[in-house]
């Protein structure tokens, strides 16, 4: 438990500093709409590509997680788009609670697999990020595209949509780094090194960016909405997965951190995004804030409980 609850705390610590840094006017206002677009388009696609473009998959048997990790994904997506009448929430919200109750913190995860599961366990997390990354993103953009018509980034036009799809970074940064995996290539020689380094920068940035854009009274004003994304991502979810591991034969370590992935608190890249595709942005930080304090509890006992 501890383990798992040290790996949240520096996360919580670098979104409070954003928050408190945006609050004091520093280093200007000017500053996090930038940053924003340089996470966004550079620094996020690098850290996938760095990501999956080294991941070992050849010596696993990959088929049956990734049937567990995709079924789990869908069933809980279908359920939203099931609820989302229910919500009484506009598309800008629905489209933040989507991304908060599917999209994970995969820093945290990365760290908990490591600390908890060691080699193999982070073996079996870079297969998990190669398989959800892409999926959970492409979910991502088809959400935004379909609840906020008309929003930067959202054409209304299929052939526009699919269009935007297509060149979302995020997506892109995955598919650049599954092929290079796929083919053998593996990290590059000389451009490798640098996309690490850019993907280093991710995580701290992301994670402050998304204290910038914390706006407190949204967690009074929209409470619902985020007890909606909190129960599905951290309950609803690891559930999910539990019992498709089940369903598919998944079992021992592989199980494990499939259900340590689902656990996870929401992910920074879903701020990013919600800020440059019109969702509900300040909703977005707190679901991933929320979801981040909330996990330090919930992530210990869903793992304690099934192991």
């Amino acid at each position: 438990m501890l383990v798992v609850i040290g790996a949240l705390v520096p996360v919580f610590v670098l979104i409070v500093l954003g928050y408190g840094f945006h609050r004091r006017g520093f280093p200007g206002q000017s500053f996090w709409p930038a940053v924003e677009r340089l996470i966004y388009f550079v620094l996020f696609p690098a850290l996938l590509i760095d990501s999956l473009a080294g991941a070992e998959l050849d010596s696993l048997e990959v088929a049956p997680m990734a049937a567990a990790l995709i079924a789990a994904t869908l069933l809980v997506s279908g359920l939203l788009m099931g609820l989302r009448p229910y919500l009484r929430v506009d598309g800008p919200a629905f489209a933040s609670i989507f991304m908060g109750a599917t999209r994970f913190n995969t820093y945290v995860g990365i760290g908990a697999a490591g600390a908890l599961y060691g080699d193999a366990g982070l073996t079996l997390a870079a297969v998990t990020i190669a398989v959800l990354v892409p999926l959970v993103n492409l979910l991502s953009v088809l959400v935004l595209v379909a609840a906020v018509p008309g929003a930067p980034g959202a054409p209304s036009g299929l052939a526009r949509a699919l269009g935007e799809l297509i060149r979302n970074p995020l997506i892109l940064g995955s598919a650049v780094g599954i092929g290079l995996n796929v083919s053998g290539i593996g990290p590059l020689p000389v451009a490798g090194p640098v996309i690490g380094v850019l993907g280093q920068a991710a995580l701290p940035l992301g994670l402050l960016a998304v204290g910038a854009g914390l706006d407190a009274r949204e967690l009074e004003r929209g409470a619902g909405a985020l007890a909606s994304a909190t129960v599905l991502k951290l309950v609803i979810m690891p559930g999910a997965m539990i019992l498709t591991c089940a369903m598919f034969g998944v079992g021992g370590l592989t199980a494990k951190v499939a259900i340590l992935f689902a656990a996870l608190p929401g992910a920074t890249t879903a701020y990013i995004l919600a800020r440059q595709m019109g969702a509900d942005a300040p909703l977005m930080a707190n679901i991933i804030t929320v979801t981040t304090v909330v996990a330090a509890l919930t992530m210990p006992a869903v793992l304690a409980w099934f192991g």
